[in-house]
Formats: C-alpha cells, structure tokens, sequence
C-alpha cells in the first residue's frame, strides 16, 4: 500500500473534535475503540506538494489540513483528498526555506512499510517521496509541527510490535531497525543534519564538581570554637 491513499469518498475521514471526544469517553461506552479518533488541529487555506509528484492528487489549490489521531488527511475544496498513516513520516521538520516556512516531511513509499520483516536496510530513493505542508498563516507552521509529532508517538510502538513477533533479532542477530552511525555512505538531509545540529546543542553534559575548600573564615571559626571548647571539636 503507498503511503499516500486517496480518500474513497468525498471529504475527510470520520472524526470528533476534543469536547465530543470527552463526552463519549466519560459517557462510558461499551467499547471505547467504537469512538471515532479525535482530531488535533485543523487547516484551512494549507498547500501541500510532493516530490516526486503524485499523478491525480497534485495541485497548487489550497485545502484543508487535519491532524487526527489516526491519520493524517487534506482535502480539496471539490473534496478530493488523501490520508496518510503516520508510520509511513519517517521525518518531519519546520523547514524556513527562501519560499517561506513549512512543515518538510519524508515519506516511507516502500510496499512493506516501515520496519516490516525482510525490508532493505538501505532504502532506495525511489521509495522515498518528500511533502512539504506550507500553511497561508505563517504563524500555524509550529503549531501544525506540534500536534504532528504528538499524533506520530501515538503510534511509535510499531518496532516493538515487530520485535515481539520475533523479527528484529533474525539472521546475523541484528535487529531490522538500523542505528545511524555515519558511516556506510549513510548521509542526513539538509534538514535532518539541523535537527541533529539542534539536538546536540540542548543536550548539556552535567561536569564534574570538585571538592572545593571551606572559606577562610569558616576556618577561623572553627579555630575559634576549637579553643572556647578547650581543644575539643564542637558536635
């Protein structure tokens, strides 16, 4: 299944907003999974492009962007639209590139998806589509980047479902799920290599504290009580 799946019917998937959300949760249902997901942000007047381009689904008429819990799905004012799963956003940034500020994602195009058993661990380019979601409002690009990488944890227990069926640790002993270490002609994006960048920046390592010597005057003080008390240590 590609990452990018056109809605079967016009308009976006089934949602309720957080205040519907509450009411049925604390309604006591008969089973909750027969709530719908919740929705965390909607867009209006969003473009969204692709590269490489997807025939049918690309055009430079703006829509409606919403991040639910469950997907994440736009739609054309004629209603045309798609959703994709969040596994499938291997990366997601704020990029502030020279045509504006946006949200930069990649996309995992590969038939098996992300961390499926017998998937390459080089991934080709060709299973590889980036996406940029560029907001009218400038200022909804942080908040649009926030509720995006809260609904992808929602769903980043996928490797630890995998691991527990018994693939991360097959053939050689290595797990399916490599760790970048720069080498192996491995290379980040422009911006993968700032978020790293960023991150190594906030990480701050606690230093050594030495053992400092008590000031002087604590010294002469405790000389002091030293004599009063006839030689002997205070207590």
């Amino acid at each position: 299944m590609p990452a990018v799946v056109r809605l079967p019917q016009p308009g976006p998937p089934k949602f309720v907003t957080h205040e519907e959300h509450k009411q049925l949760t604390d309604s006591t249902p008969l089973s909750f999974r027969d709530i719908p997901p919740e929705l965390y942000h909607k867009e209006e007047n969003v473009q969204v492009t692709f590269d490489p381009p997807i025939p049918d689904l690309g055009s430079d008429e703006k829509g409606t962007l919403y991040v639910i819990e469950s997907v994440l799905a736009f739609t054309w004012p004629s209603g045309v639209g798609f959703t994709i799963e969040y596994p499938r956003i291997t990366l997601h940034a704020v990029s502030r590139g020279e045509s504006g500020p946006s949200v930069y994602c990649q996309l995992d195009e590969s038939a098996q998806g992300p961390g499926a058993p017998g998937a390459d661990e080089e991934q080709d380019d060709s299973e590889m589509r980036e996406m940029k979601i560029i907001p009218s409002n400038p200022e909804s690009v942080e908040p649009i980047f926030e509720v995006l990488s809260l609904c992808a944890s929602f769903h980043s227990d996928l490797n630890d479902e995998w691991e527990e069926e018994g693939w991360a640790n097959e053939g050689d002993g290595e797990g399916v799920f490599g760790t970048f270490d720069g080498t192996n002609e491995e290379e980040l994006s422009e911006v993968g290599r700032a978020a790293l960048a960023h991150l190594e920046s906030i990480i701050v390592f606690p230093e050594e504290i030495e053992d400092e010597e008590p000031p002087k005057d604590a010294l002469e003080d405790a000389d002091e009580r030293s004599d009063k008390n006839g030689g002997a240590k205070p207590v």
